[in-house]
């Protein structure tokens, strides 16, 4: 059996049976990102008909953004799941999540400080916001199940990818 002397090629050794070893697991918790489906109002209008009304168009937006939402728990509890034999991890993230949700609501209230000037449209616009500010977290949060490349000096807390 061959030694292995020098240092840098033992870690990649172990890190390339590592990667393979992680391949099954990973796949199966991270996937692509769910293709959108197009939402319909409670009056039955697909959301991407140019012929909604203004009412319509509030719904749509807050199902954007209950969608958003109800994606981030999932990627949110999985790492979650993920992490879970390392408390000082999982107490880390909460407070990340919880931090973020301040910002979101921060934020969401500097872009829109005056609602009463909003009028009718202001639902449409919030939900808009809050999906977009959701989906911007949620690609930040997948980090911690798709990996980071090897060799990434500031990988910290982030697994490395599977395919690297």
């Amino acid at each position: 059996m061959a030694r292995i002397d020098h240092p840098a090629t033992a870690a990649l050794l172990l890190s390339c049976i590592l990667a393979v070893a992680a391949v099954p697991a990973r796949a199966a918790e991270v996937g692509p990102p769910k293709a959108p489906m197009v939402a319909k109002t409670s009056d039955g209008m697909s959301c991407d008909s140019p012929d909604q009304s203004q009412a319509g168009l509030n719904e749509c937006a807050n199902l954007g953004a209950r969608d958003a939402d109800a994606e981030l728990n999932d990627v949110y509890r999985k790492i979650l799941s993920a992490n879970a034999g390392d408390p000082v991890f999982v107490e880390k993230m909460k407070t990340a999540q919880r931090a973020w949700l301040a910002f979101r609501d921060a934020q969401l209230a500097a872009r829109y400080p005056h609602p009463e000037d909003s009028g009718s449209v202001l639902p449409m616009c919030e939900g808009n916001e809050l999906e977009a500010l959701t989906r911007e977290r949620t690609k930040q949060l997948r980090s911690w199940l798709s990996g980071v490349e090897e060799g990434d000096v500031c990988t910290g807390s982030y697994p490395i990818s599977a395919g690297h």
